[in-house]
C-alpha cells in the first residue's frame, strides 16, 4: 500500500515549474517584438536616408516671353524718364497763398501755377508810381522855368549863367523821370515774381508745397520750400539704360529694340536707339543709352522700370505672333513618357510628376499652353532615374 502511495505522489503536476516556464517564454516573445521594432526603426530612420540622398538638379523658371526675344543680341534694365522736366519754383521769396495745381493735372504754357503773397510789392509799387508822377511834374516845371528863362535872356533880362542853371534843373528833373520808371519796373518784376507759373506744356508730377508755406529761390532751411511742383512733358518720356561698356560695339543709333515695362509685362513697346551719352560711368564701367519708343499709351509714367531688349536685324518688324506674350520653359525641360510630355516641378525639396501641353518652340525655348503658371520652378535637365516626390538638392 506504501508503495502505491508512492508512485502517485511521483505523478502530481508540480504547477510551479510549469509557470514558470510560460513567464520565460513571454519574455522572450516581448524582448523578440522589441528588438524587431528597434530594427525597424533603425532602418526607417538611419538606413532608407542613407539610400535616398536627394538627387542634385538645376532649376528654371517659367517665364512670360516671346518669340521675338530670339532676335534679340542684348538685354538691359532701365527706368522711364521724362527729358523734359523741370522743378517750377519762385523767383522771389514770400508765403504761398494760392497753389491751383495738384499732382497730375495737365497744365499749359504760361498757365498760373501758384501765387506767393504780395501785399508789400503792391505797396512798393505803388510808392515808385507816385515817386514817377512827382518827377514828371517837377520836369514840368523845370521845363516851363527853363523855356522862360531863355526868353528873359534873349532880352537880357537874365544873364547866361541864370540860362545854364534852369537847364541843369531841367535835365536833372528828367533824370528823375528815368530813375522813377525804372524803380517801378523793378516793382513790377518783384510783383510778377511772386506768380508762379508753368514753363512748358507738361503734367504735374507732385506737388512740393502748401498754401502757407514759405517759398524761396534757393531754400536754405526745413522751414521753407524751393520748388512748388515738378512738371514733366508727357510726350517726351524715353527708356534710360545702362550697357556695359564690353557691350557697347553691339548697339548703334537707331537700332531698332523692344520695351517691356515691369508694370505691364503683356504689352511690348516697339523702339529704337535715340542716343548714346558720349561719356561713361567709371563707377559702374556703364555707358548709358537713350530708347524712345515709336508709340506708347498713357500707362507708361516716369520712373516706372523697365526691361529693353536690343533686337539684331535693323529692318525686321515685331509681328503680332512674336509680340504675343507666351509662357515659356527650356525645351530640356520636357521629358516624353507614354505619347505624353511631362516636366518635374520644385515643391520645396521634392519634385512632382506634371503633364505638360506645348505649343511652339524658338530656340531653346518652348511655349507651355497649359499645367504650369507663370514663377513655376522646375528641373531644366531631369535624370532619367528622377521620380515623382523624389527629394532633391538645388545646385546653381
Amino acid at each position: 500500500m506504501e508503495a502505491k502511495n508512492a508512485d502517485l505522489n511521483t505523478l502530481k503536476i508540480n504547477r510551479n515549474d510549469d509557470y514558470l516556464s510560460q513567464s520565460s517564454i513571454i519574455k522572450k516573445i516581448i524582448y523578440w517584438i522589441v528588438g524587431v521594432a528597434a530594427l525597424v526603426l533603425v532602418i526607417v530612420f538611419v538606413v532608407l536616408p542613407f539610400f535616398t540622398r536627394p538627387v542634385e538638379v538645376k532649376v528654371s523658371t517659367a517665364i512670360i516671353t516671346s518669340a521675338s526675344e530670339s532676335n534679340a543680341i542684348l538685354n538691359a534694365s532701365g527706368y522711364v524718364v521724362a527729358q523734359r522736366k523741370a522743378a517750377v519754383a519762385s523767383k522771389g521769396m514770400g508765403r504761398l497763398v494760392f497753389l491751383g495745381v495738384v499732382e497730375g493735372d495737365k497744365v499749359k504754357k504760361d498757365q498760373i501755377i501758384a501765387r506767393l503773397e504780395d501785399n508789400d510789392i503792391k505797396a512798393q509799387l505803388d510808392q515808385m508810381k507816385a515817386n514817377l508822377r512827382f518827377a514828371e511834374a517837377d520836369a514840368k516845371d523845370a521845363e516851363n522855368q527853363y523855356n522862360r528863362t531863355k526868353k528873359l535872356f534873349l532880352s537880357s533880362a537874365v544873364t547866361q549863367s541864370e540860362v545854364e542853371t534852369a537847364e541843369a534843373r531841367f535835365q536833372r528833373a528828367k533824370a528823375s523821370i528815368d530813375i522813377a520808371k525804372a524803380q517801378v519796373a523793378g516793382a513790377e518784376v518783384s510783383l510778377e515774381n511772386t506768380i508762379i507759373r508753368a514753363p512748358f506744356d507738361g503734367t504735374v508730377l507732385t506737388k512740393n508745397a502748401d498754401v502757407g508755406e514759405v517759398v524761396a529761390p534757393m531754400a536754405a532751411s526745413t522751414a521753407s520750400k524751393a520748388a512748388v511742383v515738378t512738371i514733366a512733358d508727357m510726350s517726351s518720356l524715353q527708356v534710360e539704360a545702362d550697357v556695359s561698356e564690353s557691350n557697347i560695339e553691339k548697339i548703334k543709333m537707331n537700332q531698332p529694340c523692344e520695351i517691356v515695362l515691369d508694370a505691364y509685362q503683356e504689352r511690348k513697346y516697339e523702339a529704337y536707339i535715340a542716343k548714346i551719352v558720349p561719356t561713361a560711368d567709371r563707377s559702374k564701367a556703364t555707358v548709358m543709352v537713350k530708347i524712345g519708343f515709336k508709340e506708347y499709351d498713357s500707362r507708361v509714367l516716369p520712373e516706372m522700370s523697365a526691361k529693353v531688349k536690343f533686337l539684331n536685324e535693323p529692318d525686321k518688324k515685331i509681328s503680332k505672333e512674336d509680340a504675343r506674350p507666351m509662357l515659356t520653359i527650356p525645351a530640356s525641360s520636357v521629358v516624353k513618357e507614354d505619347g505624353g510630355l511631362f516636366v518635374y516641378k520644385v515643391d520645396n525639396e521634392t519634385v512632382a510628376k506634371i503633364a505638360i501641353q506645348t505649343g511652339v518652340q524658338f530656340g531653346a525655348y518652348i511655349e507651355v499652353k497649359s499645367g504650369l503658371t507663370s514663377g513655376a520652378k522646375i528641373v531644366t535637365n531631369p535624370l532619367q532615374n528622377l521620380k515623382n516626390n523624389q527629394k532633391i538638392k538645388i545646385i546653381e
